[in-house]
């Protein structure tokens, strides 16, 4: 069965300007204005396009066309898997002001399991609604990457296969299709394996004050509250760090 919804003019099949058919008898397709779509809307567009979660959600981000506005407010719950399963409003819009017509960007549907964090662990990909680990035996860093970048979990820091004693059903994701700068959606097929990638992000890098960091030591008296900024990831997460301005500042007296 066709989509109802299509992203187009975007870099992927999860990423562009939104258009909904209302009629699959005919090919006429309708933008949507950015005032009558929200967050649980473009969780249940990228759900139907069988992508990840929507990452960006703004309008003109993908340039503006003359084309028909969809007329009616989408009042999604989050839970439907088709936008026009969705309720919407009673009353219709006529015009849209102008760089308003929605653009989406959809996840590509990855995830990281069995690892110590959401950023390390197997890798597993959702496609054609079933989720499988990823076989991908010509992949170096450069195609971990990508996988990192999606997952908003920093840079590739190590990867290596998983075996398993028995094969099954997996997705191989080929890495020249990756680095010809296709999504990773559009580069998996289906396979049979006992090979998996493992992988380890080097995790979303968070700017915080030294304050928040040293709250304990300054409540202590031990010293002040500086403030300056620095960066910790899902593997350090501050105690280490305020752990070493404890021992620098005891050396210093």
């Amino acid at each position: 069965m066709d989509n109802s919804v299509r992203l187009v003019n975007g870099t992927s099949l999860c990423s562009g300007r939104l258009e909904v058919k209302s009629n699959q008898s005919n090919q006429w397709w309708s933008s949507v204005c950015e005032d009558d779509f929200g967050q649980q809307d473009a969780e249940v567009v990228c759900r139907e396009l069988g992508c990840g979660a929507p990452s960006v959600l703004q309008g003109a981000l993908y340039g503006e066309v003359e084309a028909p506005i969809w007329t009616k407010e989408f009042q999604c719950g989050g839970h439907e898997s088709a936008l026009l399963d969705c309720r919407s409003s009673g009353s219709d819009r006529n015009t849209c002001s102008p760089n308003k017509a929605v653009g989406l960007t959809c996840s590509e549907p990855v995830r990281l399991v069995g690892g110590d964090s959401r950023c390390a662990g197997t890798l597993e990909m959702k496609h054609q609604g079933d989720w499988r680990p990823v076989e991908g035996s010509d992949w170096s860093l450069k195609e971990a990457a990508v996988v990192c970048r999606e997952l908003d979990c920093g840079s590739a820091v190590s990867m290596g296969q998983r075996e398993e004693s028995s094969g099954r059903s997996v997705w191989k994701i080929y890495s020249y299709c990756v680095q010809s700068g296709s999504s990773l959606r559009e580069c998996v097929t289906s396979h049979f394996s006992s090979f998996f990638i493992n992988l380890t992000c080097s995790g979303k890098h968070i700017m915080v004050q030294d304050c928040a960091v040293m709250s304990l030591q300054a409540n202590r008296g031990q010293m002040p509250c500086r403030q300056k900024n620095t960066e910790l990831d899902y593997y350090n997460l501050g105690v280490p760090a305020a752990e070493e301005e404890e021992e620098g500042a005891q050396g210093a007296e």
